[in-house]
């Protein structure tokens, strides 16, 4: 297997660069704007991951699962497969806020070889104070909103991590969308929007875009909590040979969540994985099988799971030795000294007390 490395330049290097770039260079131009605001103050270290939590999967009614499989065949015609996916991770705490760091990445096979590019880490210093002019800054770069046009109300300070990673998410989709031709685009989740994190009217315009250049974008979920009959959909397989999809039907969301894709179940290998699968409702049948074949044909997939979405998850997730150097640039740039404040719960309750992350 090659991999390939694409060096980040002004002219980011997603599979047919001529791009723009404004909204990553607002990424840039906002974090040092905001490290700049908290120069000199102590930091409380304290790496946490945040989770992109789905709240997309609530309220779920009628979903059926259909029983006959729907076969497979590996279509092994050239094809670009790509995928995207970001992270967040929080490196600790100020007296005002809270110091974050953001990255996304995108890999994609081609030409029997994986290549990707990563953007960041961006590192944030977000406050209450400034909450809402970083949001108003990246939005307007380049969705062309403002941040109180999109969202009743402003996230609170814990909230911020995830909605800047998707805002970042998105921006990376989209660009997949614009530069893929022919091909299929992978996306982390599922193709559910009407959420603060994935409005509406942003998730159609990247499918759109996909649309206009003959690709197909598809969305696989790690975990997934709809059921049919009480029991997980990705726990109810037939026997039968992989690789198959299971179709549902029935599946409705209360307003305003919105689903714009058609789920089915994924069994892609022998492994007992099976996964969420979401195809742009607005593709032809036969365009969306074709599709699945093409990845199959084109990508690896042990486990069930393509090898461009594994990649790109591993390639934004944070590792200790990056968290450690990101405390190393804020505290030789910006004079952030970190400090160790005690752990209440430790202090107060000896061995019972697992401390504010697990309270």
């Amino acid at each position: 297997m090659v991999i390939e490395q694409y060096t980040i330049t002004p002219k980011y290097n997603f599979p047919q660069p001529t791009i723009d770039t404004a909204l990553p260079q607002r990424f840039l131009e906002q974090s040092l704007h905001s490290l700049k605001q908290v120069t000199h103050q102590t930091l409380q270290l304290n790496p946490q991951n945040f989770q992109h939590l789905s709240t997309t999967e609530l309220n779920p009614s009628n979903i059926q699962l259909k029983p006959d499989p729907i076969c497979l065949k590996p279509d092994h015609q050239e094809t670009l497969i790509a995928a995207v996916d970001s992270s967040t991770i929080k490196i600790g705490e100020t007296s005002t806020g809270i110091i974050v760091a953001v990255r996304g990445a995108t890999a994609w096979r081609q030409n029997h070889a994986y290549n990707y590019t990563r953007l960041g880490p961006f590192v944030f210093h977000i406050t209450e104070d400034n909450k809402n002019s970083i949001c108003n800054t990246i939005e307007h770069a380049y969705f062309n909103t403002t941040y109180n046009s999109c969202y009743q109300a402003a996230p609170n300070l814990m909230q911020m991590p995830t909605r800047l990673a998707s805002l970042l998410e998105r921006w990376m989709q989209t660009m997949l969308a614009k530069t893929v031709h022919n091909g299929v685009v992978l996306f982390d989740g599922s193709l559910m929007c009407g959420t603060p994190d994935t409005p509406t009217p942003r998730l159609r315009e990247i499918l759109y875009y996909a649309r206009r250049n003959n690709s197909t974008v598809i969305a696989i979920s790690k975990a997934t909590t709809l059921r049919a009959n009480g029991i997980l959909i990705t726990e109810q397989l037939p026997v039968h040979d992989p690789p198959y999809l299971l179709e549902t039907a029935g599946l409705r969301f209360k307003p305003p969540t919105t689903l714009l894709g058609d789920v089915y179940v994924a069994r892609l290998s022998k492994s007992n994985f099976a996964f969420r699968l979401d195809i742009d409702r607005e593709t032809e049948y036969s365009q969306r099988i074709d599709a699945v074949g093409k990845v199959l044909g084109n990508d690896l997939y042990s486990q069930s799971y393509p090898e461009t979405l594994r990649l790109s998850h591993i390639l934004c997730t944070f590792t200790a030795n990056e968290v450690l150097a990101v405390k190393h640039f804020i505290t030789r740039t910006h004079g952030i000294q970190t400090i160790n404040r005690p752990d209440m719960h430790r202090l107060l309750f000896g061995p019972f007390g697992k401390g504010e992350i697990y309270a």
